[in-house]
């Protein structure tokens, strides 16, 4: 326990000094529709409680367990179909690079345009988001193992199913946490750049209103509750990470 707070001091005393240094611009312009103070933010998410964790959180939060579902399924699949198949890597490796080079906000409208105002223009915007991260790293823990570990269990007899669930599959689930930890972010942000652009309700649906509405503080509002439920989110995979992967020392 004292080896943990020893760790999280540094942490916590640059995030504080950051509070500080945020809470004394936000008095100096003393506009808090431009710049609301970290006190102020805390205060209308206190104020908004109801309707923001009553209502709106639960929209985002299915969008993104739906669209984290959909990116784990596609971002393994595609990983163990490029490390299986050399020609599938070469087809595919350019494209999912590629399919990170388009901007996120320019396909928002067309998605909300295809799928209307539901949840699923939210979901394509979050996995576009987030499938990226889990394919390339699961893919590159698949690759992590070395030849003349496989070279050594072909050798005796070990078909291609026992190579990869003994091996490969072990070898590449510290790079799967890895990819949920930076999904976990990259899907909530997907989430609420969706609402943003198009919803009728959610985090993202209820900043941009704020906005219209001249009010600073009911913007940063949801866009605190958004980082806290996602530092939560990644403490508990990254409990699960520790729970799973017994078999490494530095965890």
């Amino acid at each position: 326990m004292k080896n943990n707070s020893k760790q999280n001091l540094p942490a916590a005393i640059l995030f504080f000094a950051l509070l500080m240094v945020w809470q004394s611009i936000a008095m100096g312009i003393n506009a808090a529709y431009i710049l609301p103070s970290p006190l102020q933010v805390v205060q209308k998410l206190w104020d908004l409680r109801g309707p923001l964790i009553g209502a709106h959180l639960p929209a985002t939060m299915t969008v993104v367990g739906v669209s984290l579902v959909i990116s784990v399924i596609l971002g393994i699949g595609l990983a163990i179909l490029m490390d299986m198949n050399p020609i599938a890597e070469k087809a595919l490796y350019p494209l999912v690079i590629a399919s990170q080079t388009i901007p996120t906000t320019a396909l928002a409208p067309l998605f909300v345009l295809w799928c209307g105002y539901g949840i699923w223009s939210k979901v394509l915007v979050a996995v576009l988001m987030t499938f990226f991260p889990i394919t390339i790293t699961v893919f590159d823990g698949f690759r992590s193992v070395k030849t003349d570990m496989i070279e050594l269990m072909t050798t005796f007899g070990a078909s291609r199913r026992d190579i990869f669930f003994k091996l490969k599959f072990p070898a590449a689930l510290p790079y799967f946490f890895s990819a949920i930890k930076m999904a976990v972010p990259l899907s909530i942000i997907g989430a609420a750049i969706g609402e943003w652009l198009g919803a009728q309700r959610g985090l993202g649906y209820f900043s941009r209103r704020m906005m219209t509405q001249l009010d600073g503080a009911g913007v940063f509002a949801p866009v605190l509750l958004l980082s806290v439920v996602a530092m939560l989110l990644v403490g508990i995979v990254t409990i699960l990470e520790k729970k799973v992967i017994t078999w490494r020392s530095d965890m």
